[in-house]
């Protein structure tokens, strides 16, 4: 078997609307049609996939509530973090540096998930 790329991730969320707004609007995350008859919402990230699938029982307690970094999670690629890191607090969403030291940050939609923010290099 030869794997050649990662398409998608699913994500559970138990309310569209809130879960929407995060990755949307807070992440800035672009929305891509889905013609799927279940609710739920794709974004396009690259050539890279969010789906969000809805779980009404999806919220869930941290395995590692002192380091986020070592739960499951979603890492992007940032630009600049400490402008992501304004933008998540200036919304209400807490988070936490990485504790390796790398430039990364940790935050958690508002059902819980793990979403890494790692600051890559532009080109």
């Amino acid at each position: 078997m030869q794997i050649t790329q990662c398409l998608h991730a699913a994500v559970l969320v138990s309310d569209l609307e809130k879960a929407e707004h995060f990755y949307g609007n807070i992440l800035g995350l672009s929305k891509v049609e889905r013609s799927l008859k279940y609710p739920g919402a794709w974004y396009q990230v690259g050539d890279f996939q969010v789906h969000l699938i809805i779980d009404p029982n999806a919220a869930r307690a941290l395995q590692n509530p002192e380091k986020w970094g070592r739960n499951p999670h979603i890492a992007f690629g940032v630009a600049n973090l400490d402008e992501a890191k304004e933008r998540l607090q200036a919304h209400g969403y807490e988070s936490q540096l990485s504790a390796s030291g790398r430039a990364a940050l940790f935050t958690q939609d508002p059902d819980g998930n793990i979403i890494e923010l790692s600051q890559t290099l532009v080109n």
